[in-house]
């Protein structure tokens, strides 16, 4: 890979959260990967934040949210999609 594609950690950290979550382009997802496989500090730090989010999402799946949170939340998302046409 040549360096003008090759990202730096900079770069690599203010993405690290996008691609926690997929939300990079395919080509971007690649760059983040090839960077992370190179470079130790940034693989600790994605391992870290990745772990963090797994926790958490493991945390939040055992909270039982209340009937009435649950309750708007199901109205909103019927009106949102009402009003979309979805």
């Amino acid at each position: 890979m040549s360096s003008i594609n090759r990202l730096t950690c900079e770069e690599t950290l203010r993405r690290l959260d996008d691609y926690l979550d997929r939300e990079l382009t395919p080509q971007e997802m690649v760059r983040v990967r090839e960077h992370l496989e190179t470079c130790e500090v940034c693989a600790r730090e994605y391992n870290f934040e990745g772990k963090v989010l797994t926790d958490l999402k493991a945390k939040l799946r055992r909270v039982k949210a209340p009937e009435d949170l649950i309750a708007k939340i199901s109205r909103t998302i019927a009106q949102f999609r009402e009003e979309s046409g979805g």
